[in-house]
């Protein structure tokens, strides 16, 4: 069964676009902002939004980033807010949601509940970065059967056992981090981009987004060439409390 991601990206490949991914931190400040956001997003050609989950202990996220996760615990933003937020959404919108969010989390809130709840609701993905492939047998199995798809990530120092592991297991896309860093960085694309997608693309013909440390027009159009999809973050979030015509006017420059 397609998820709307992998119809998503299969409609962009047929318009010969590539897909934008936007990135914002579910409540920050506040769930209403959150909802006014998406609206944003989807107004200014976004095609994939990215919800962050707020952690307490993140891995890879950057200051800006940590910042807006602590902004949203101190609102009360749980897991199970941002599975509401997202059912209370698909009352006016099909844009394709993905959750980022850690494992502990979904551990806490059981995660065959969770599938459940989050399938229920229309989320129609998740992004775990500590739940390698390899741990990821349960939520494998659990979503195997449902248009919801389970994303892993890869790096340029990733080897070639970690490149099949992950091609294989990726649905909807594979997040590709395009520098060894935290998000927000400043993007260095490693000068063997172009090889480490063929490397990806020999074993898995599901698309490639590339995210971490892209933020303006240029950065954009510059991974683009080699990925099927690009991802801005902690440039967004950053953004969040800016007024509206100034978050549209920075929006606007699909991939």
């Amino acid at each position: 069964m397609r998820s709307r991601i992998s119809s998503k990206f299969r409609s962009l490949k047929e318009q010969n676009r590539k897909a934008f991914i936007a990135y914002i931190m579910a409540g920050d400040p506040n769930i209403s902002r959150t909802r006014e956001m998406v609206r944003i997003l989807e107004d200014c050609g976004v095609d994939i939004i990215e919800l962050g989950v707020p952690f307490s202990d993140p891995l890879a996220d950057g200051p800006a980033i940590q910042a807006a996760a602590q902004r949203a615990l101190e609102g009360g933003t749980t897991l199970h807010t941002v599975i509401e937020l997202v059912a209370d959404l698909r009352k006016t919108t099909k844009i394709p949601i993905i959750l980022m969010t850690y494992y502990n989390p979904i551990f806490k809130y059981d995660e065959e509940k969770f599938i459940e709840d989050a399938c229920a609701s229309g989320v129609d993905g998740i992004i775990v970065p500590d739940l390698p492939p390899d741990e990821a047998e349960g939520m494998l199995k659990l979503t195997k059967k449902r248009p919801f798809d389970v994303i892993f990530l890869l790096a340029p120092t990733s080897t070639e056992d970690r490149i099949e592991k992950v091609s294989k297991a990726s649905r909807g896309f594979i997040y590709y981090v395009s520098i060894t860093g935290i998000t927000g960085s400043k993007l260095a694309l490693d000068p063997a981009i172009e090889t480490h997608m063929n490397r990806i693309r020999s074993v898995s013909d599901t698309p490639i987004a590339v995210g971490f440390g892209i933020a303006t027009p240029d950065e954009a159009s510059v991974v683009a060439r080699f990925a099927d999809g690009v991802i801005v973050g902690s440039a967004i979030v950053k953004k969040v409390n800016a007024p509206d015509e100034e978050m549209r006017t920075y929006l606007l420059f699909p991939a």
